[in-house]
């Protein structure tokens, strides 16, 4: 191994970010296979990967299309769940460049995984490297996920059968946990969970998890502002 290499994998948010892009990039696999199980053609589902990359956004909107619904839903339904990711923009506002082309390039890579890998790290230019690092390596790791997926649909066959459909929520959880350690993200988690759980028999679809996730977004501000404060 080079010594640059030995230096590159030497920052543990460097691995960390690859890392969870080749995780990430399973889930692309599950999101092609039920992409083409809901009838998308490859092109159509490769698009939505490049020009949307959000994949929960992804999910619901070919959920509400497998399940019969309008494709002004199913539109309505990603815009939805993707709008939590200008909450994280203004999370991670002080990291993201100045220059206008990388902050359109970098306005795409705002993701779940790329603001928590960036809030995690103990200074700014930390962050801002594991901004990058993750959301380049989630970016080409889902994208490539996708196609493979798409590839693979016709010999997964059903993909509720093989529990395809369960995969994503599982990752997303497994990208949380390690943010629950904090007694304040803890509260605004389950401030999250409490909103969606009575929301969900009330409000038409997508628009729970919204709310969710902007009352947890809420209660982090508030508990960071009371942080900032004590140690002022």
């Amino acid at each position: 191994m080079s010594n640059r290499l030995r230096l590159f994998w030497a920052g543990d948010h460097r691995r960390d970010g690859l890392l969870l892009g080749a995780a990430v990039g399973i889930f692309g696999i599950t999101f092609g296979v039920l992409a083409s199980a809901s009838g998308l053609s490859a092109f159509k589902a490769t698009a939505m990967s490049l020009l949307v990359f959000t994949g929960a956004s992804q999910f619901a909107a070919v959920g509400t299309v497998s399940a019969g619904g309008e494709p002004l839903s199913a539109l309505g339904t990603a815009l939805l769940l993707a709008a939590r990711n200008g909450v994280y923009s203004l999370s991670i506002a002080e990291i993201l460049p100045t220059n206008r082309l990388k902050r359109l390039i970098a306005a795409q890579l705002v993701i779940d995984e790329t603001a928590a890998m960036s809030e995690a790290q103990p200074v700014p230019e930390v962050s801002q490297e594991a901004f990058w690092v993750t959301g380049l390596s989630v970016y080409i790791f889902w994208n490539a996920g996708t196609l493979v997926g798409v590839m693979a649909g016709q010999v997964v066959g059903d993909p509720l059968s093989w529990g395809l459909d369960a995969a994503f929520p599982a990752g997303f959880l497994a990208l949380l946990l390690p943010h629950l350690s904090d007694r304040k993200k803890r509260l605004a988690a389950l401030l999250g969970a409490a909103i969606a759980v009575i929301s969900i028999p009330i409000l038409p679809q997508g628009l729970p998890v919204l709310a969710a996730a902007f009352g947890a977004a809420i209660a982090a501000a508030v508990g960071s502002k009371k942080r900032r404060k004590h140690h002022k």
